[in-house]
């Protein structure tokens, strides 16, 4: 089994400060890195390291060839993430010490990824293949439709939820990994309850992930409704991505 994940590959700067910076406010940060980052990015390396054949499907400037070699060099299969001469996506990052984030974001080559690319990259995949994505490059909505139409299992993870979570169609869709602010926005509703009602009437067909932050994640599907917890650890930085790895052997 092989993951194709269509995802963003972004060079992230992160600085290090005591407070998020207010209006009008010049401040010092007492750290940087620069790193690479990237919803999808974070995913393809995650589940490289976990044991995965993940294809990533993307695209970077030719000049961060470093960050490339990089990606590859943790197992995953580049030769579909592309280099060009648009910028590469990129991320202003700053981290307070409770570990909290904010961030600006830059699409850059992310948003410049077309049909064709994608196409060409699912040349051969199997029924057995999945294919993965996210909200941060372009063709999302466009992709998840192809792949399914090729016999790929899907699995979408709506994040940051900036619009286009609401041109996918949910029968595109076998894996759907969210958390609540990604639920309202597809939901439309704020209530945890109804929420989970929502996913379980008009998502049926597919298995929905909520994640719930320390309160652990919720697993809904036709069998029933499964609560996990969470594991307690020390939060040192709340930026990255990535698909829960779950033991769906369970019974109800």
């Amino acid at each position: 089994m092989a993951i194709f994940n269509l995802g963003s590959v972004n060079i992230d700067h992160v600085y290090q400060v005591p407070h998020f910076v207010r209006p009008g406010e010049t401040l010092a940060s007492l750290d940087y890195a620069r790193v690479l980052g990237g919803k999808g990015a974070n995913q393809s390396l995650a589940l490289a390291k976990a044991g995965a054949s993940v294809k990533h499907i993307g695209q970077m400037h030719t000049a961060d060839e470093d960050f490339w070699q990089q990606i590859q060099q943790t197992g995953v299969d580049c030769e579909c993430l592309r280099k060009g001469t648009t910028p590469s996506g990129h991320a202003i990052i700053q981290v307070i010490p409770e570990g909290e984030n904010a961030i600006v974001l830059f699409g850059g080559a992310n948003q410049v990824i077309e049909m064709g690319d994608i196409e060409a990259a699912l040349q051969g995949a199997g029924n057995e293949d999945w294919f993965l994505t996210q909200n941060e490059t372009s063709q999302v909505p466009q992709a998840l439709a192809y792949a399914r139409k090729q016999g790929l299992k899907t699995a979408y993870n709506p994040a940051p939820a900036c619009g286009i979570e609401k041109q996918v169609n949910p029968a595109d869709v076998d894996l759907l990994v969210v958390n609540q602010t990604e639920a309202e926005a597809i939901t439309g509703l704020r209530d945890l309850e109804q929420q989970v009602d929502y996913f379980a009437a008009n998502w049926a067909h597919a298995m929905v992930v909520l994640t719930l932050g320390g309160d652990g994640a919720l697993l809904i599907c036709d069998k029933g409704i499964l609560q996990v917890s969470a594991f307690e650890t020390e939060v040192v930085d709340t930026t990255a991505a990535a698909i829960p790895l779950l033991d769906f052997s369970w019974q109800l």
